[in-house]
């Protein structure tokens, strides 16, 4: 058999690991003061590597110092990065025995940097005829990649890797591993710092490099290169090309003191291991090994003991219960409408109560203490166990801990729907992931092994309510309990119910349409074929290419690997060239309306009630925004006079009923004037100006009663909306088709006409830097881990990211207010209207028609006064007896 030898790359993943885990540093101090963040991701990419690799020997290097033969070749190498944090390198001691402890050796050479040690021993690795696996978070080691090495690069956090072998690096670049070299030496590389040629980029290299061979080639070749700028930068900095090429060559013959035959894998030493694991304060590595912290008053967790419930003793059983309860209904799809039923637990921490029979769910000892609201129920996913068993005739009262919902407000980036993954995230290891028990994709299945379902519904509801205090306990500290219970945990009933109503949907309405549909289609197709000259499968990017590009002989504006690009930003520049690619564009708008919208919904109208009950994904977005899926009820199109059509089959679910909506009026912009305190733009709210106009009057300089036509209301809302968001004055420019120097202008002019949002933007980065995440107005946080980011990219994202978070999340906060109050309205009036959906700023309701004057008042005032900001908030209202039919 083959051997193995594992090499670690041990300061970029000490290094990843810590900033992976930045968000939640403050969770890792151990009982001496020491920060442990990067110490446990290193530990978590080690398991995760070694449960799927398995070496006969293996490495971890790191870097010796800052001082190499590369800084004393080139000064500035590596120069201009940030100082390590001091919260980082107390911690790399650590790593160091924890590597020992795992049976790994480490090791380090003066004047060499982790790189070199790696490149040669996987060059002796390579002769000896072994197969190697690199793992490191810096892609220059991709340069190693050879028939028997492979280098796992982490691409997020520490545990999911991209793989590169030669094929891959051929695939993604198009050239060998050893030519990468070649390539950063003309391009350079700012994490390193050495230069490259002037204004040769990845691209213009990758070209270089593929049709000389090597820097060597180029230079052998430099006189059958044109005459250009970039040839005159090529000849002027031969020098620094070569220079760059040593300085990017990883060694694969440093002249290291360890071989092979030194650097056997031992495996982990358990004393050693468990020793590390106290100091440290793993709590959850050791309960893997079934081993109790040190100094702890916590035992080691016991196997979970159940007793099976029967019909005969469900009375007596169910007596024993007392105080709260753990409920669990397991579902195991996640559409929990159509979900079979494979059983339930119930429990108080003392008595845990098992059956995959849930209808003894029915009977009179479990109904009524489900829906007792003076029993308190801690739960994970509220909603879908509403739902779930309000299909049982049972309706859940005294929902009070909610694990997912208390999760994801604590960390909206954890937003898994996996019990075992979220109690993971707590630091939690006592429940397995559903994954682990069921299997995944078309393999999951419930276990037929009663002992092996009954102990991981056990388990759940033992992990839902050891986790309780815990959770509520950090929503306190971070002043969130008034957003969990004031908000979220409400919202949860008041979905579930709008879940439960569902929307009446006429099928055969949307077959109508259907039918229409594919007849433009038929006629668009023909006269594609037309002017083509021939028939062609339109959907085939190859074949439509070839159309396009070489019989009709468009210009070619972009090229993939596969061969000319179709997309429908090319498309689009290409429209005024030839009739046939406006042709194209309505045959692909009208095509996604057959597949997604006509086919799609009637697939998803339930036969009991003529209605799709779509479900709110309250636990996915990081602003807090909802999402509807199964089917997405928030994206029904509204541009293409075909998609509004579609609303024509949305109806209400009686006779004599009609259907009314309300939204607010650029509610977003309207937080913005609140939380910038800006005067000028309060102003203009409180006076009710037309909002886009009137920053037009603004930036473009013009008079209070100046008259504002379409184009420069147009390009005033781009920037009100674009400005929040982070746009550049190029991204500006190109929106609204101006100069790059217009753009500049109208930005400036903006942030001169009001202060405060400039202000706002510039103390909400300075924030989000310090602390990690911004806030919306109820607390609801959003961890920003790359807001300190060295690359320019991410870092950028994450400041844009922290502009926008706190304006979209209150819009949604706001909503979500407004939802709860008109619910408790509806029915504290004994109302028969229904509140049936939101579409982001939007309430759908269905009502008697008796009841729209109501809705009339009732709906806007509710929304209005939802919030208490300094500027008003401002609500439209429509109905009529469709969807499509709603007017003023």
């Amino acid at each position: 058999m083959t051997k193995q030898l594992l090499l670690i790359d041990g300061n970029s993943i000490v290094f990843r690991a810590f900033f992976a885990m930045h968000s939640q540093i403050d969770k890792f101090i151990n009982k001496d003061g020491l920060h442990t963040a990067a110490i446990y991701g290193f530990k978590l990419m080690l398991d995760h590597v070694l449960a799927n690799f398995h070496p006969d020997a293996a490495l971890v290097a790191f870097d010796a110092g800052k001082v190499t033969f590369r800084t004393k070749m080139y000064s500035d190498y590596k120069g201009g990065r940030n100082k390590t944090p001091e919260e980082l390198t107390e911690q790399l001691p650590y790593v160091r025995q924890l590597v020992k402890a795992s049976g790994l050796h480490s090791y380090e050479l003066a004047n060499y940097e982790a790189d070199d040690i790696i490149g040669t021993l996987a060059k002796e690795a390579d002769d000896a005829g072994y197969e190697t696996l690199i793992v490191t978070g810096d892609r220059d080691l991709t340069q190693l990649a050879s028939d028997h090495t492979t280098v796992a690069v982490t691409h997020k956090g520490v545990t999911e890797t991209e793989h590169y072998t030669p094929a891959h690096v051929e695939e993604k670049l198009g050239i060998t591993p050893r030519q990468i070299i070649d390539m950063k030496a003309l391009m350079g590389d700012s994490s390193d710092n050495y230069p490259g040629v002037t204004k040769i980029g990845e691209k213009t290299a990758l070209r270089l490099v593929k049709q000389f061979g090597s820097v060597e080639g180029i230079y052998d070749h430099i006189d059958d290169l044109k005459k250009s700028k970039m040839k005159e930068h090529l000849v002027e900095e031969e020098k620094i090309a070569r220079e760059c090429k040593t300085l990017a060559t990883i060694l694969q013959d440093a002249p290291i003191k360890v071989g092979l035959k030194d650097i056997a894998y031992q495996g982990e030493q358990t004393e050693e291991l468990v020793a590390f694991y106290q100091q440290m304060d793993f709590k959850s590595f050791l309960a893997k090994m079934n081993v109790s912290p040190e100094d702890s008053d916590e035992p080691a967790v016991a196997p979970i003991t159940y007793e099976e419930l029967t019909a005969g003793r469900l009375a007596d059983q169910v007596a024993k219960l007392q105080g709260s309860v753990s409920f669990y209904l397991e579902m195991p799809e996640a559409n929990y409408h159509l979900s079979p039923f494979a059983g339930f637990v119930i429990g108080d921490g003392q008595h845990w109560l098992v059956s995959r029979d849930v209808e003894l769910l029915k009977q009179e000892p479990l109904k009524k203490l489900l829906e007792d609201p003076a029993v308190e129920k801690n739960v994970f996913n509220a909603k879908g166990q509403i739902v779930g068993l309000h299909r049982l005739g049972i309706d859940l009262a005294g929902v009070d801990f909610d694990l997912l919902l208390a999760s994801y407000l604590l960390n909206t980036n954890d937003n898994s729907n996996d019990l075992g993954k979220v109690a993971g995230e707590h630091d939690y290891h006592n429940v397995q992931t559903d994954e682990e028990v069921y299997g995944k994709g078309v393999k999951r299945a419930v276990p037929e092994d009663d002992n092996v379902f009954f102990t991981h519904l056990a388990n759940k509801a033992r992990a839902i309510m050891e986790l309780r205090q815990s959770l509520y306990d950090q929503l306190k500290e971070n002043q969130q309990m008034p957003l969990y219970t004031d908000i979220e945990l409400p919202l949860t009933r008041v979905l579930a119910k709008m879940e439960m109503t569902g929307v009446r949907v006429d099928a055969q309405t949307l077959k109508n349409m259907g039918s229409k549909l594919q007849e433009r289609l038929a006629e668009i197709e023909s006269e594609i074929y037309s002017q083509a000259g021939e028939e062609f499968n339109i959907n085939s990017t190859k074949q439509l290419g070839h159309i396009l590009f070489e019989k009709l002989k468009l210009p070619v504006i972009k090229k993939t690997k596969t061969g000319y690009s179709t997309a429908v930003d090319v498309l689009e520049k290409l429209a005024d060239r030839s009739p046939i690619v406006a042709e194209i564009l309505e045959y692909r708008q009208i095509a996604k309306l057959q597949s997604t919208y006509i086919v799609g919904l009637l697939k998803v109208i339930h036969s009991s009630d003529q209605k799709i009950h779509t479900r709110y994904l309250q636990t996915l977005t990081q602003t807090g925004r909802l999402s509807s899926v199964d089917p997405n009820l928030q994206n029904i199109p509204v541009r293409l006079p075909e998609g509004r059509q579609i609303r024509r089959a949305f109806v209400p679910s009686h006779d004599g009923w009609q259907i009314f909506s309300s939204d607010y009026s650029q509610v977003e912009l309207r937080v913005l004037a609140h939380i910038t305190g800006d005067k000028n733009l309060q102003e203009d709210f409180k006076n009710g100006e037309d909002i886009h106009a009137s920053t037009a009057r603004r930036i473009f300089h013009l008079p209070a009663d100046a008259p504002i036509d379409r184009n420069m209301r147009r390009r005033a809302k781009a920037v009100n909306f674009g400005i929040v968001y982070g746009i550049s004055d190029y991204g500006l420019a190109q929106r609204i088709h101006v100069t790059r120097a217009q753009a500049h202008e109208f930005i400036q002019n903006y942030f001169h006409e009001f202060p405060g949002v400039e202000k706002y933007i510039r103390d909400t980065i300075a924030y989000a830097k310090e602390h990690g995440y911004v806030e919306t107005i109820t607390h609801r946080r959003r961890y920003l881990p790359d807001i300190n980011a060295k690359s320019f990219s991410r870092r950028s994202f994450a400041e844009r990211t922290a502009m926008n978070t706190p304006i979209q999340g209150s819009a949604a906060d706001i909503i979500k207010i407004a939802m709860i109050r008109m619910q408790r309205e509806l029915e504290d009036r004994h109302l028969q209207a229904k509140m049936l959906l939101q579409i982001h700023d939007e309430l759908v309701f269905e009502a008697p028609k008796e009841e729209i004057p109501v809705l009339q008042k009732l709906v806007p005032q509710v929304m209005d006064s939802a919030v208490k900001l300094d500027v008003p908030l401002k609500v439209d209202s429509k109905f009529g007896d469709t969807w499509y039919d709603l007017k003023k």
